[in-house]
Parts: C-alpha cells; sequence; structure tokens
C-alpha cells in the first residue's frame, strides 16, 4: 500500500482513522531516538528515515536522486510495518533485537529481512523500537552501508 502524500505531515495527517494513533506514536518514538544526522523523509514514497544527500551526496546505490534509506514505516493493509536496516545488514544487531523482542510484546515476532509487520495494533513495543533506533548512528550506518550493501 503506497503511502498518500508529498510531504511526511501529508503522509501522518492521511492515515486511516484506525491507524493514525499507533503509526503517529511510532514516528514520533523513531524521531525522539534517530541519532543526529538522520531525517525524516519521503524516501521510495513512503515514510522513511534516511542519511540525506548533504550528508551522503552519492545517494542509494539503486536509485542515486534518493537518499540513503535507514528505516521506514507504512500501513500495509493488515499491518502497520517498520523497516529496519540495520537489522537487515549486521547480525549481531538482529540477534540483539530478536533476544529483545519477547520482553516487549507478547506477540509472536513477524518479521522478514528488514521488516517488522504489526498486526495487532496495541502490542506494538514502542519502547524496543526507540532503544533500537539509538543503537546506529549516522556514520555507522554509512559505513556498514559502503561495507555491506553497496555494490
Amino acid at each position: 500500500m503506497k503511502a498518500t502524500g508529498k510531504t511526511v505531515n501529508d503522509i501522518l495527517t492521511s492515515l486511516p482513522t484506525d491507524r493514525a494513533e499507533p503509526f503517529n506514536k511510532l514516528h514520533d518514538v523513531i524521531v525522539k531516538n534517530l541519532p543526529e544526522g538522520f531525517e525524516p523523509a519521503i524516501s521510495y514514497g513512503g515514510l522513511g528515515y534516511v542519511v540525506p544527500h548533504s550528508l551522503y551526496p552519492g545517494g542509494y546505490h539503486c536509485k542515486p536522486s534518493e537518499p540513503l534509506p535507514f528505516a521506514g514505516i507504512a500501513s500495509q493493509k493488515k499491518s502497520i510495518n517498520f523497516y529496519h536496516m540495520g537489522i537487515y545488514s549486521d547480525p549481531k544487531l538482529l540477534k540483539w533485537f530478536v533476544t529483545e523482542y519477547p520482553k516487549h510484546s507478547n506477540q509472536k515476532l513477524d518479521m522478514g529481512k528488514s521488516c517488522v509487520r504489526f498486526k495487532k495494533l496495541d502490542e506494538i513495543p514502542y519502547k524496543l523500537i526507540g532503544e533500537l533506533m539509538k543503537k546506529v548512528s549516522v556514520n555507522e550506518w554509512i559505513n556498514s552501508y559502503e561495507k555491506n550493501l553497496k555494490k
């Protein structure tokens, strides 16, 4: 489900009623804990948290006109999805997240490579997401990206 809107605020104010509160709360937790250098932005048509071109002029290797993505959230048909490239690219961070998750939610972890799906909106582990966001600085992400992902 593609986000509607051309700005971060457009996306945050155009959500379905049942999604608006948990989605906005998740966004607020992410922004509050986002390390210096990252910023909220439109990324691939959705709400992303990126390394802006002013810090990483080359942008994303797949589409250099886009800033380097780091995390994102999306309202999908049956879930709110949270994307975090750090847990995709760093096995230690992934292990930490998977170990911590049951301490913060009664729901079974529903996860792809970088995507965590929250189907029960009252079970989103906001505190855990906040802790995760603080674990990777912008310089660490750029170094990891260049080492592991950039082709």
